[in-house]
């Protein structure tokens, strides 16, 4: 009996002809998109042209070969506008927002689903909600006729966050988010099914967005991008529906920050941008908050005037703030010298970021330990670039002395570039001792 004849993927083929690829050029992008998920592929022409003439990828491949696609058009791209069908990682869209939630904070719980592809792939052109778009649209939800909150309930969850942003900020995100999880999962979720007064009901949805962006934040540090990408998104709808403007900026800047961290450069100068013009009656501090993030994001996209005058506008706009005490989480001097030392370093001036990085870790309170390891290993890494190997090492030794207590994916990658280093240099007695304590830190 002769097999039935496959139906070309003409979908497939329009987007790569769009695209101006090659079919090796679409299967590389894939592989590469495979190690960002912890695949090992090995996909090449001959794959592109057996899913061209019908066949369909394995399942756990087909976002990958969406993402590569989209990446490339700089649009979202489905399965089932590449010809590949509906795909069963790809999140839950509709439904009830609490539904979601759960959903997500449990797949995070478990370990056995954390690792399923969909939470852990980041898209570059994900689609972000605008503000119209989920202000006071939460639709009514079923709700729980034994469970009544009131203003004590919503303290309790501000308290929590609060808490645990602490932890996350000294212990680092590999630490807090397990129970940033459960909490939301365990406490949250049922608090939004409950019976409240509406202003109750509005405090708790904000308290809720608070949690999801930190939960977000944390995932984000563990390099978990998919699975931060979720929370962002739940934290955005959130804040939406209880007319949170601040949360919601605040959610998109950090989107920004993600961006700019994988190199996104455009979608980081989107996110930023999108962050500044949806939040039109900030504060002085905030709007260095957010205009710091943006010449980030344009200094990295290669836009030096937007960069340097973001710059200026965000120094002039902490200058007008009302006050310079310190609050947990605001923006602050410390911040504003790290974020001046990150533009002249992308505008490619790098004895400058140096100095305005080394004020940075000055000005920065001590509370801030995994922010404080990130930052010295990436000031190590450019005084080595200038060739100051020893002085490179003393802020090595600096960071080493805390890292051990900081369990955090952006710290492992700062303590793996210094051994990459060390490695090179161990003709030097500096580096070679630090190299010895490196090596007997990671045995320990």
């Amino acid at each position: 009996m002769a097999a039935r004849a496959r139906t070309p993927n003409t979908a497939l083929a329009a987007l790569i002809t769009e695209a101006r690829w090659s079919n090796g050029n679409l299967a590389r992008a894939v592989n590469r998109l495979g190690d960002e998920a912890g695949l090992r592929l090995r996909y090449d022409d001959s794959s592109v042209c057996h899913w061209l003439s019908g066949t369909l990828p394995r399942l756990p491949v087909r976002p990958l070969v969406c993402e590569a696609l989209a990446r490339r058009l700089g649009r979202p791209v489905t399965p089932a506008s590449a010809g590949l069908g509906p795909s069963e990682t790809a999140p839950a869209q509709g439904g009830d927002t609490v539904a979601r939630l759960v959903d997500l904070g449990s797949a995070d719980m478990d370990p056995t689903r954390r690792a399923v592809l969909g939470l852990g792939l980041y898209s570059a052109a994900l689609a972000i909600p605008g503000w119209e778009e989920v202000s006071g649209r939460f639709k009514r939800l079923r709700r729980d006729p034994h469970t009544r909150i009131g203003q004590a309930e919503v303290d309790s969850v501000r308290a929590m966050t609060d808490h645990l942003s602490t932890l996350d900020d000294q212990f680092g995100g590999r630490t807090a988010r397990p129970l940033a999880a459960a909490f939301l999962v365990n406490t949250i979720a049922p608090y939004l099914r409950a019976h409240a007064r509406e202003d109750i009901r509005v405090q708790m949805l904000s308290a809720a967005a608070d949690h999801c962006y930190l939960t977000g934040y944390m995932a984000a540090d563990e390099g978990v991008e998919g699975l931060a990408q979720r929370y962002y998104l739940q934290a955005l709808e959130l804040a939406g529906h209880a007319g949170d403007h601040l949360t919601y900026c605040t959610t998109l800047r950090g989107m920004s920050v993600q961006a700019v961290d994988l190199r996104h450069s455009t979608t980081a100068v989107h996110l930023a941008d999108a962050a500044s013009a949806a939040s039109p009656k900030a504060g002085p501090r905030m709007r260095a908050f957010l205009a710091g993030q943006q010449a980030h994001a344009a200094a990295q996209d290669g836009n030096r005037v937007q960069a340097l005058a973001k710059l200026r506008e965000a120094e002039t706009a902490l200058d007008q703030a009302e006050s310079r005490a310190k609050a947990l989480g605001s923006y602050d001097t410390a911040a504003m010298s790290y974020h001046l030392s990150q533009v002249l370093y992308e505008l490619g001036d790098l004895k400058k970021s140096v100095t305005a990085m080394e004020q940075s870790d000055r000005l920065r309170p001590p509370v801030y330990r995994r922010i404080r390891v990130r930052n010295l290993g990436t000031l190590a890494e450019r005084k080595l670039a200038m060739g100051q190997l020893e002085e490179a090492c003393r802020i090595w030794e600096r960071m080493i002395d805390d890292y051990p207590s900081v369990k955090s994916g952006w710290c492992d990658r700062r303590y793996q570039a210094m051994m990459t280093e060390l490695a090179r240099h161990r003709r030097n007695p500096h580096a070679r001792d630090l190299y010895q304590r490196g090596r007997a830190l990671t045995a320990a």
